[in-house]
């Protein structure tokens, strides 16, 4: 669930006890190795992360005020359920700035980028092969980030970034769903850009966002203890 005290031990000299106890649980909770719903121990996490409860407190409010935990009096801390409304405001934002990061860059797309997008892909293929959704995650997430770079507006990427901790919960938890069709999905923007047509790559992105969109309620409907409306 989370790493062994005697792992962290350098990386916690440059940091708070509370921030790196905030960092850990974070990180825990978006990658899915707390599950939406399970009650926090705190005992077992001061073990494993040799703090004391203070730090860990402090930790806690961090992540309640980014709606990651919720505390319910008398009874403890849970990781909270994934929030559809909130899933939906920020792919609504994520659309807009991805959408018009496609439509800007396709025109006069550089042949290093279109070459960076393609390893990608390629990548995302044999970890799908291979069933490896963590790191077929990890080039999903990176493929988008390569837009983003590309774009080289730094407060886009920020916003979409900020986003994140409600919406990758989502992605990760789609990607055995919806990993061939992803694929194909990037495939077809990649294909859009080679040909500098920035309307049908305005399309195909459209079309990528709006599927997550479609599986997850599908997904939510299926799992709902795992979600709130």
């Amino acid at each position: 669930m989370l790493s062994a005290p005697s792992l962290q031990v350098e990386a916690r000299k440059t940091r708070s006890k509370s921030s790196f106890a905030h960092e850990e649980l974070r990180a825990a909770i978006i990658s899915l190795r707390l599950q939406p719903g399970t009650r926090i121990d705190k005992s077992d996490i001061c073990e494993r992360l040799g703090l004391s409860r203070q730090p860990l407190s402090e930790a806690l409010a961090r992540l309640a005020q980014e709606r990651l935990v919720t505390v319910e009096p008398q009874k403890g801390t849970y990781v909270a359920r994934i929030s559809l409304r909130e899933v939906e405001e920020a792919a609504f934002v994520r659309e807009a700035l991805e959408v018009a990061t496609v439509r800007r860059v396709a025109p006069d797309i550089d042949d290093e980028t279109l070459h960076k997008l393609k390893l990608l892909i390629d990548y995302q293929k044999s970890t799908a092969a291979a069933g490896d959704h963590e790191e077929y995650y990890v080039h999903d997430v990176r493929f988008h980030a390569v837009l983003f770079a590309r774009l080289a507006l730094r407060r886009a990427a920020e916003v979409v970034e900020s986003s994140r901790a409600h919406t990758e919960r989502v992605r990760r938890l789609l990607v055995p769903r919806k990993i061939h069709a992803s694929i194909e999905e990037h495939e077809a923007i990649l294909a859009a850009l080679a040909a500098r047509d920035a309307e049908s790559a305005v399309a195909a992105m459209r079309v990528h966002l709006a599927n997550v969109l479609k599986e997850l309620h599908s997904f939510a409907a299926e799992r709902p203890e795992l979600f709130e409306a």
